[in-house]
C-alpha cells in the first residue's frame, strides 16, 4: 500500500502546488476567510465528497467513507486563515490582497490537506473506517476557531477516535517530519488593559494623576507573577508589547493602553495566575489614584499529544520518510488553537520541514519574507495521507 500511496502523491503534486499558489496569492484574515472556504467547497464538490460548511464561521467538514465506515474515525484538520502582515517576497503567486499574508503556512496545510483528500477518497474502497476532513477557520485570533467550531457541533453527527493535525517548520528540512508526546505548546491568554485618570500638564504632576507612570509601574510589578508567585519550575511568559500613550512631551493622557500576553504549560496555574494578575493590575493602578478596565478574555489551552497517539505516529513517519528524517520537536511557548481539539481527543500535533534551498534564506513564521520549499508538499501530502492509513489499518 505504500507504494500506492507514493504513486498516488505523486500524481496529484501538480494539484497541491497548484492549491498552494492559489491560497498563498488570495489570503484571508481570520473568521473572513469567505472565498478560501468556497475555494475548498469547490474542491470536495469536484471529489465527489460531502461536506457541511459553516461550522464555527467559515468551517468545513469533509467526509470520506470506507468499507465499514464505523469501525474506526480518524480526524485530520488544517486551519486556512492568514495574518495582517504585508508580503516582501516577490514571487508569482504573491498575495493580492494589500497587508494580509499567509506568514504561518496555513496554506500549505489546507493544500496539504486537499491533496490527502484525493489520495484517501481514490483508496476509500481499500481501508474500513471514516476519514473526517476539518478545514478551520481563525487559528490565528481569539477566541480560535477549533472552539467554536466544536462549540458549534463539529462532531455531533460522528466522533473521531483520534485526531491528528500537522504545522509547517522553517527549522526542519524539507522531507522531514517532527513529533513529541506530551505538552508541547503554550496556553496563551492576552491582557488588554485602559488605565484611566485626570491627565493634564506635564509640568503640573501633582494636579493630575500620572497613567504613563501608572501603566509602567504596572508592566514592572508584573514581573513578580513570574519570579515570586510562579513556581520556578513552571515555564511561564508574561510579555507586553503595546504600549499607547497618547500625551506628549508635556501633556499627561487621561488613558494610557496596554496589551500583552499570557502563556503557561500548567493549566492549574494559568486560572491561579489570572487572579494574581487582575490583583496586581488593579493595584498598582490604584496606588497612582487611577483606575482601569481589565479584558482579559480566555484565550487558548496547552496543547498536548496523546502519548500512544503519538508514539505510533513516529512509528508510521518512519516508514514513509525514513528513521533519518523523523525528528523529536522541542517544546515551544507558542501557541496553537489546536489545543482545543487536545483537550477533547485522543490527538496528535506535528510538524513538517519547509526549508530547502529554494527558500534557504525565508524568515521565520510570521514575517514578510517567510516562504516554504514547494517540495515540501510532498510530504506534507504524503505523510497526512500514509498517517491516517496506517491509523485506520491500526
Amino acid at each position: 500500500m505504500k507504494e500506492k500511496i507514493q504513486k498516488l502523491q505523486k500524481l496529484y503534486d501538480e494539484y497541491v502546488v497548484d492549491c498552494y499558489r492559489y491560497l498563498h496569492a488570495h489570503p484571508e484574515l481570520s473568521f473572513h476567510e469567505v472565498e478560501t472556504a468556497d475555494f475548498i467547497c469547490r474542491q470536495l464538490t469536484e471529489m465527489n465528497i460531502p461536506f457541511r460548511s459553516g461550522i464555527g464561521g467559515n468551517g468545513i467538514l469533509g467526509k470520506i467513507e470506507g468499507r465499514n465506515s464505523s469501525k474506526k474515525v480518524i480526524a485530520l484538520r488544517a486551519d486556512m486563515d492568514a495574518l495582517p502582515v504585508c508580503e516582501a517576497v516577490d514571487i508569482p503567486w504573491k498575495s493580492v490582497n494589500e497587508n494580509v499574508m499567509h506568514a504561518c503556512g496555513h496554506d500549505a496545510h489546507t493544500a496539504c490537506l486537499l491533496g490527502a483528500t484525493k489520495i484517501l477518497n481514490d483508496l476509500k474502497a481499500d481501508f474500513e473506517g471514516t476519514v473526517l476532513l476539518i478545514f478551520q477557520p481563525g487559528e490565528e485570533k481569539a477566541p480560535g476557531g477549533a472552539r467554536l467550531m466544536l462549540e458549534d457541533g463539529l462532531f455531533d453527527e460522528i466522533k473521531p477516535d483520534l485526531i491528528l493535525g500537522q504545522h509547517v517548520s522553517v527549522d526542519f528540512p524539507t522531507g522531514t517530519m517532527g513529533f513529541l508526546p506530551g505538552t508541547i505548546m503554550a496556553s496563551a491568554d492576552e491582557i488588554h488593559l485602559k488605565i484611566k485618570g485626570k491627565g493634564g500638564h506635564g509640568a503640573l504632576p501633582h494636579l493630575f494623576n500620572d497613567t504613563v507612570l501608572a501603566a509602567s509601574q504596572t508592566i514592572v510589578s508584573l514581573q513578580q507573577v513570574r519570579s515570586r508567585l510562579c513556581h520556578p519550575l513552571t515555564p511561564m511568559v508574561l510579555t507586553f508589547g503595546k504600549l499607547i500613550a497618547d500625551g506628549a512631551t508635556n501633556v499627561i493622557p487621561h488613558e494610557v493602553f496596554l496589551s500583552g500576553t499570557f502563556r503557561t504549560f500548567d493549566e492549574k496555574w494559568r486560572e491561579e495566575a489570572k487572579t494574581h494578575i487582575k490583583n496586581i493590575i488593579s493595584e498598582t493602578v490604584a496606588a497612582y489614584g487611577c483606575t482601569v478596565d481589565i479584558d482579559m478574555p480566555d484565550g487558548y489551552p496547552c496543547v498536548v499529544n496523546n502519548e500512544g497517539i503519538t508514539a505510533k505516529a513516529k512509528v508510521f513517519a518512519k516508514e514513509w520518510v525514513g528513521e533519518e528524517n523523523v525528528k523529536e520537536l522541542e517544546v515551544r511557548m507558542t501557541s496553537e488553537d489546536f489545543g482545543f481539539f487536545t483537550q477533547k481527543y485522543p490527538a496528535s500535533f506535528f510538524r513538517f520541514g519547509v526549508k530547502g534551498e529554494s527558500n534557504a534564506d525565508t524568515g521565520g513564521l510570521h514575517s514578510s519574507t517567510f516562504r516554504i520549499d514547494e517540495k515540501s508538499l510532498e510530504t506534507g501530502t504524503g505523510g497526512m495521507a500514509w498517517l491516517a492509513w496506517s491509523f485506520l489499518n491500526d
